[in-house]
């Protein structure tokens, strides 16, 4: 395949529909994504592709699956932090630190494109427009974090969960995948214990409650929003942090 073909099948590539709703992509920017996506690898369910700690670590563009980054604690013990999707950058840090400072792991079959320092910052110098759209992805990923700790501190276990699914459902569209209605999820209740701060029970237990209300049902991997406007208003979920409303003129 070419590079202009790569770069007119990228268009319509989760990374390219997310960093569209910023700005909006020209041929130029698309040539320079594909040269991104040309190292592409896989990797299997819970072999990290990013560890704390290490140096000279890569970044990588998740182009299907999904990921989780998480912390170790000196204990042992371990905190997600977020999941990842189609479209996300794994690893941002990794490539500007002098050490990662979190570990990814994918959740399902992965793959992903590997991104280097050098192709990064090549990448920014060749089209400013990207270097501000991929700005705009990490600045939208930090106010993702301020909603969770927001999560953690101040919303009660039904609403942590309704605001997190809203938000997953929310990030899934962005990239073509789910729709209003719900979204395939393949997060065990382990997983949605260790990223709201809950126990595996409490999470089983929620999860009862929302459905018995109608307002979602979490069943053989996927979340259907039974009633999505109840939902959003018991999380008190308001998207416009998430700054999906198109494209600026840039």
């Amino acid at each position: 395949m070419t590079q202009r073909n790569v770069a007119i099948a990228i268009q319509d590539s989760p990374f390219a529909r997310k960093l569209a709703a910023f700005v909006r992509l020209s041929q130029s920017d698309l040539s320079v994504m594909s040269e991104i996506y040309q190292r592409r690898r896989r990797f299997s369910v819970g072999v990290d592709m990013i560890h704390q700690g290490q140096s000279g670590q890569s970044a990588f563009v998740l182009a299907s699956g999904w990921a989780c980054s998480y912390k170790i604690l000196p204990g042992g013990t371990r905190q997600i932090v977020d999941f990842q999707i189609p479209g996300d950058f794994l690893g941002l840090r990794s490539v500007l630190f002098r050490t990662a400072d979190h570990n990814v792991e994918p959740i399902t079959p992965v793959q992903a494109s590997e991104v280097t320092q050098h192709d990064l910052l090549d990448a920014f110098a060749r089209t400013p427009r990207l270097a501000t759209a991929v700005l705009w992805a990490a600045s939208r990923d930090e106010a993702m974090v301020v909603e969770h700790l927001v999560d953690l501190g101040r919303r009660s276990a039904a609403e942590r969960m309704a605001h997190f699914m809203l938000e997953m459902g929310a990030r899934l569209r962005l990239v073509g995948i789910g729709d209003r209605t719900g979204y395939a999820c393949p997060l065990s209740q382990y997983l949605l214990a260790d990223a709201l701060g809950l126990s595996a029970v409490h999470v089983n237990r929620v999860l009862r409650e929302l459905r018995e209300s109608g307002l979602l049902t979490f069943q053989k991997g996927r979340v259907v929003f039974d009633d999505h406007d109840a939902l959003v208003e018991l999380a008190g979920f308001d998207r416009a942090y998430l700054d999906h409303d198109g494209p600026l003129l840039i």
